[in-house]
């Protein structure tokens, strides 16, 4: 059985107006981000409040959060709220978007970043931990969706993006769990964009591949690396990246901006692969 490592996320840097490109219109809109604690959740944050949104930032992970608050220090009160959220808990979820709503307004996007690990061999995976993995990334993208789709659909307008994975439509060895919930959000998100569509609001996915987070940190330290990632790996069925090199965060992030943006304003139910080429096979 193999057991991800924790990994030391690293300080978040200062939130400036170079942070992100000027554009997307999110002035005054306000976003909830869940896992924003770290990695892709902690760059979409940033990229949104550089480009005027106000941001509920929320994670399990509380001390993530004091780090993206203490990188906004410049940012006025009203445009920042974050709270520590379990999106495992569909109550807790209820709350939390209420208490985000209470403190910056009705919302008008989500970007369901939220999402853990759990690797290792289908026969040697316990249930705890297969639980754990769908747990978090699939009950959790539905209990947040649903929580804030209510409210958009009531004032017939916004949009939704989720996180999901390349993994979703491309199997992995010794990611069985973490793969087949990530296809559970890839097409739950489809479904939620269906029947949202009638009211104005747009669901899309993103699917990144390797992307230099704690997590594919993790990943590398279990004895892959960021070489035979990029490289590829035969003996595991895993094609290269194409352009040679890993994402980055605000690289992910920029792809989720676009997506809940004006200049998305007629794509919905689409699912955007961003990870270099490496799903070439999935067309």
């Amino acid at each position: 059985m193999i057991q991800v490592p924790d990994i030391q996320t690293p300080a978040a840097a200062p939130i400036t107006d170079a942070a992100a490109p000027a554009q997307g219109g999110f002035h005054g809109r306000h976003i909830l981000v869940t896992g924003a604690a770290s990695g892709i959740g902690a760059a979409v944050a940033r990229q949104l409040l550089a480009q005027g949104a106000r941001v509920s930032a929320v994670d399990l992970q509380a001390d993530g959060l004091l780090a993206l608050r203490a990188a906004a220090d410049a940012q006025p009160a009203s445009r920042l709220w974050t709270a520590p959220l379990d999106v495992r808990n569909g109550a807790q979820v209820e709350d939390v978007v209420a208490q985000a709503q209470a403190a910056l307004g009705p919302l008008d996007g989500l970007a369901s970043v939220a999402g853990v690990l759990e690797m290792g061999e289908v026969v040697d995976l316990d249930d705890t931990r297969w639980q754990h993995c769908f747990d978090v990334n699939a009950t959790g993208v539905f209990h947040v969706c649903r929580a804030v789709a209510r409210g958009l659909r009531e004032r017939r307008a916004g949009a939704i993006v989720t996180v999901s994975s390349n993994a979703a439509a491309t199997p992995r060895a010794g990611m069985a769990a973490y793969a087949a919930s990530k296809a559970a959000v890839t097409q739950f998100s489809r479904c939620l964009g269906l029947e949202l569509a009638p009211h104005g609001i747009r669901v899309n996915i993103v699917s990144p591949g390797s992307t230099d987070t704690a997590m594919q940190q993790a990943m590398w330290a279990l004895g892959s690396s960021r070489e035979t990632v990029i490289q590829g790996d035969a003996a595991h069925w895993r094609l290269g990246i194409p352009l040679g090199k890993i994402a980055t965060p605000d690289e992910i992030a920029a792809s989720v901006l676009f997506l809940l943006s004006d200049r998305a304003s007629h794509i919905t139910l689409h699912d955007l692969r961003v990870d270099g080429g490496a799903t070439l096979d999935q067309g």
